[in-house]
């Protein structure tokens, strides 16, 4: 299981009790800035848009590609370390809303990642430094560091230990 706190409702989906769990002038605030920041060609202004405004923990020279998708309502719950470049179209959540209960977990994204376009990544996870996620990657559990993963669902193509392997054999 991700570590994500769960918080049960009664009543109707848990989508219906969004406003009892984050403010409704926080979430307009957060889309305004999150969508300014996916249209922005300026990797500098971004991270300042994210750091400023959303409280999310962003390392030195770290990029996001256009049409990045931070989660809207608790970006405050991402990090990401230096020099990681997250991929055109990608979606980091910090949070799901299901039938009858929604769950928050943060979201730690380590330094020299590298994440493929339109990948969507889960509450709760941790990818580990240098680790590589392939494009269009669900990553649903934890990525050890400097691992090669990708697909949906999502499974690990070589460790950090094979590439090495596979470095030394040549």
């Amino acid at each position: 299981m991700r570590r994500t706190e769960r918080h049960f409702v009664e009543g109707p989906n848990s989508l219906w009790h969004i406003y009892k769990t984050v403010p409704f002038w926080k979430v307009a605030k957060n889309f305004i800035v999150i969508q300014t920041a996916r249209y922005t060609p300026f990797l500098g202004m971004k991270n300042w848009l994210y750091r400023t405004f959303l409280r999310m923990k962003i390392g030195k020279e770290t990029s996001f590609a256009l049409m990045v998708m931070p989660d809207v309502m608790f970006p405050e719950k991402i990090s990401v370390g230096a020099n990681t470049v997250i991929g055109y179209n990608t979606t980091i959540l910090a949070h799901e809303y299901l039938i009858e209960e929604y769950r928050l977990g943060p979201v730690k994204i380590g330094s020299d990642v590298m994440i493929g376009a339109n990948s969507t990544i889960l509450p709760g996870i941790t990818i580990g430094d240098g680790a590589i996620v392939s494009a269009a990657t669900l990553v649903h559990k934890d990525v050890p560091a400097g691992a090669f993963v990708g697909g949906n669902p999502m499974r690990i193509i070589y460790t950090a230990e094979q590439i090495a392997m596979r470095q030394t054999e040549s």
